[in-house]
């Protein structure tokens, strides 16, 4: 057990690294827990601010039902396909509900940069287009994990 947890400290993320992957990746995959307890997951385009992980979640959806009577909420962002090039982040904790649900694109100064972010990233846009659907989630990270198995190679 001991070298596992050893071998897990050395194939984590740096601060910088987890930084660069959350900012460079487009498509997480979100845990709910549904109204009998059972877990829900689902995928979903997602913006990471540096501190915090945004994402425009359609609200006539399951998983904006399950946040709404329980914001916690476990997300993963991953990419490798062979054993070697796996990596990723595991991100818990509760969402917050910021905006108007639907977003309408009423003005929201805490939105403004975020949704110039995920307006470049995903649509190439310099402004968000809102399409009266979705509504945003914030995610401030209570736990973070992170691999990265490129680095076995150098253990």
């Amino acid at each position: 057990m001991a070298d596992t947890q050893r071998r897990g400290r050395r194939i984590m993320m740096t601060p910088a690294e987890l930084d660069e992957f959350l900012t460079a990746r487009r498509t997480c995959r979100v845990a709910t827990v549904s109204a009998d307890g059972a877990p829900h997951v689902s995928t979903l385009w997602f913006a990471w601010d540096g501190k915090s992980l945004w994402l425009y979640s359609i609200t006539r959806s399951k998983r904006w039902a399950d946040l709404r009577r329980d914001p916690r909420v476990a997300v993963v962002v991953d990419a490798g396909e062979e054993y070697g090039e796996l990596r990723g982040v595991e991100v818990s904790g509760s969402v917050e509900f910021v905006g108007e649900a639907p977003r309408t694109g009423e003005p929201h100064p805490e939105l403004d940069a975020v949704e110039r972010l995920f307006a470049r990233k995903n649509f190439g846009l310099e402004e968000m287009p809102h399409d009266g659907r979705h509504a945003w989630l914030r995610l401030t990270p209570e736990s973070t994990a992170s691999w990265d198995f490129r680095k076995l190679a150098s253990l």
